[in-house]
């Protein structure tokens, strides 16, 4: 399961081309995943330390699941191997859960390690949940659509 993740993550990451970044030999994920039903929305970036991001917000499990169950990523999880009849996705997380952060990072390397066919150093994919409370002004990194209790909100009244 974890050489499927680690494909997986580098194809997500790496799909950052489709979002003006450097043009990588990786499909558009972005679109995709937008297209998902409860999908609130995608952003991209590129970190100082040189990570390639992929931030992807689901309203729920249910939406998460339906990213993972799509034919894209199916055909991604076939692109590592047979899958793992043993791995259920998303098995630690309730079915009520609120919103999810999927958040896939790679980074590039010169060279592939032994064995491995990206030249990547690093590739994760992680999972988060908002907590609640927060500030923001004008605007949130995370789409509005994500609700966060407590979260306030300190923008001017818009000008009349």
């Amino acid at each position: 399961m974890i050489a499927k993740s680690i494909v997986i993550a580098a194809l997500l990451a790496a799909s950052l081309s489709a979002q003006n970044q450097p043009q990588l030999p990786f499909p558009d994920l972005v679109s995709p995943l937008k297209a998902t039903p409860g999908c609130l929305g995608v952003e991209t970036a590129r970190t100082a330390s040189g990570k390639m991001v992929i931030f992807a917000w689901f309203e729920d499990k249910k939406a998460a699941l339906r990213w993972y169950n799509s034919e894209m990523h199916q055909q991604l999880v076939k692109m590592a191997g047979p899958p793992d009849p043993s791995h259920v996705p998303l098995a630690g997380i309730a079915d009520d859960s609120g919103p999810i952060l999927a958040i896939a990072s790679l980074t590039l390397s010169n060279q592939p390690p032994k064995g491995f066919p990206l030249p990547v150093s690093q590739i994760a994919i992680e999972l988060y949940q908002p907590l609640p409370g927060g500030v923001f002004v004008g605007g949130r990194f995370a789409p509005n659509s994500v609700k966060v209790p407590g979260m306030r909100d300190f923008s001017p009244p818009p000008a009349k």
